[in-house]
């Protein structure tokens, strides 16, 4: 009988398994719901493995917050760079909304991170700094009313999403936000 070669262990890729388990489950379940015993059936690993790279379930929802975090911000350079390369405009912003609200991925991350921050400070200066962003994008080019606006109305379509599947359609998301922007009376002039 010949022996089988024992798997070499990894530990990076075993911690890195059981922090996107954890946050695939934050995306679905909630973050206050997740436990230690769903996070190590999902990664397929011993119960011992979460509490041996967390020494807390805080620990490891702080983890699993952090990936979503990094989605997300992934998707806000998306925009910083259609700006960049394309101007701020109702249509660019409209695109770069659309394009991200059809990845499901993307829109349980930000559902996720958004009702966590509900309750964590800290994750709720991190949602607030993503509106304070696309402010910062949007006001050199509408001011400072329109460009808040605009940021308000991206939260609600989000937001939107937390009680509706159905994502607004493009052509509602554009005409907002060139209403919001001032565009429609450029315009219409």
């Amino acid at each position: 009988m010949t022996e089988q070669p024992r798997r070499k262990r990894d530990p990076e890729a075993r911690r890195a398994a059981i922090v996107t388990a954890a946050a695939e489950l934050i995306t679905e379940v909630g973050v206050d719901a997740v436990t230690h015993r769903m996070v190590a059936a999902r990664a397929d690993v011993p119960l011992g493995a979460t509490t041996q790279y967390f020494a807390t379930l805080d620990d490891l929802r702080d983890a699993a917050l952090e990936l979503l975090v990094a989605h997300i911000e992934t998707q806000m350079q998306r925009m910083r760079e259609a700006f960049e390369v394309r101007g701020a405009t109702a249509t660019v912003l409209a695109e770069v909304l659309t394009a991200a609200l059809a990845d499901a991925r993307s829109v349980r991350a930000d559902r996720a991170v958004v009702t966590a921050a509900v309750h964590d400070p800290k994750l709720r200066a991190i949602a607030n700094s993503w509106s304070q962003e696309m402010i910062g994008i949007l006001e050199p080019h509408y001011g400072r009313d329109r460009a808040s606006a605009a940021a308000v109305f991206v939260d609600g379509i989000l937001w939107h999403l937390q009680i509706s599947d159905d994502p607004l359609p493009h052509r509602i998301i554009e005409t907002a936000l060139a209403g919001i922007l001032g565009e429609s009376d450029r315009r219409t002039t």
